[in-house]
Formats: structure tokens, sequence, C-alpha cells
């Protein structure tokens, strides 16, 4: 006869998100769960959005060369596909997935899975970066990192586009952003609008 394991020794899953700006290490840090979660033999899946090739086709890379295997997949969707019999799923980039994605994260979570997302929380305008902000809302821990600001060396939680393009996605990398302060974010906006 099969007797139903108490919730307690069921495998408890969670959403771990990290954030904050560009050249804050959110990447970095993502890498470092999951490698520690590779050697407590777990097993464990990344996904990034396939938009996203700036370094590789299929790894992701930091902004520091580092780099594990991924699997690129063109929608939030796919998520739920391709994580079976996994203990961990790793996400980088969550700001350019589809708001679906926190319904597949719930799902995971809910299946006992330990999901950890990386992405930023903001866009060039300081505006909250698509499905971003209701993932922060559902972890149960956030984890923000901050870049330094290159004007005045303070932390800096700005991305600020250095080119002249108003597109919500602009994948970029230094010549295109630079990471800012808030004084130093709005003293230049300011003058870009006089």
């Amino acid at each position: 006869m099969f007797i139903e394991p108490s919730i307690s020794l069921r495998k408890k899953g969670s959403i771990e998100v990290i954030c904050g700006s560009m050249f804050s290490g959110k990447t970095e840090e993502l890498l470092r769960r999951l490698r520690r979660s590779k050697i407590a033999k777990q097993k464990v899946e990344i996904f990034k959005p396939k938009t996203d090739n700036r370094y590789h086709e299929s790894n992701i890379v930091s902004h520091d060369a580092n780099s594990i295997d991924s699997t690129p997949v063109l929608s939030s969707s796919n998520i739920l596909v391709l994580a079976e019999e996994i203990d961990v799923v790793g996400i980088d980039e969550a700001q350019f997935f589809d708001h679906n994605l926190i319904e597949v994260c719930n799902q995971l979570a809910n299946k006992g899975i330990r999901v950890i997302i990386a992405g930023l929380d903001m866009d060039f305008k300081g505006e909250p970066f698509g499905p971003m902000p209701s993932l922060m809302a559902i972890a149960e821990s956030v984890t923000k990192v901050n870049a330094i600001c290159l004007s005045c060396g303070d932390l800096a939680l700005y991305s600020n586009r250095t080119v002249n393009n108003d597109s919500k996605v602009l994948l970029g990398e230094k010549q295109e952003y630079e990471p800012l302060c808030r004084s130093c974010y709005v003293r230049v906006n300011e003058l870009l609008e006089a």
C-alpha cells in the first residue's frame, strides 16, 4: 500500500529573482548558483530567450566572459515542455520573455522545482521591464545587485542608453549602455530634455 508523503517530505519548489541594471553582475550570480546546484548533483536546465545572441547562440555568457550551456527558447511556454525531470531551472534575461513567464515559473515551483531567474528590473527609461516586477512579487527571494556608476562611482541602478534609439528592446553592450546612479541618471536625462 502506497502512502502519500506528508507535504514536508515532498520536494519544495521556489522562485529566486536576481535583478539590477546592466553590468551589475546578475548573470555572474545566476551562473554561481547554477554551478553550485550542479556540484550538488542536481539536474539543472538553463534557458535564455532565443533573441539574445549577443555573445553566443546558445550559451549564457556574462560580461566577464564566463559561460554555461543553455537552451535558447522562443517563448516561455517552451520552458515547461523542456523542464521535465529537473531539479533546478535557470532563466537569464527574463525581461525579454513574454508575460506568460510568470505562470510558467509558478507551475515549475509548484511542481517542486527551484527556479532561478536573472534579468533587468528596469528598462533604459527607468520603467519596470517586462515580467520582472511580477516575478519579483511572487518570488521567495529577490537579490538586487548594483553596478558602479560610471559618472561618479556610487552604486548604480539605472541602465542609461547612450545611443539615440527609442526602441524598448535594444540588445547592447558598453557602446550602447552605461550604469548610472539615480543622481547622475536624472542629471543626464534632464540635459537631454533641455
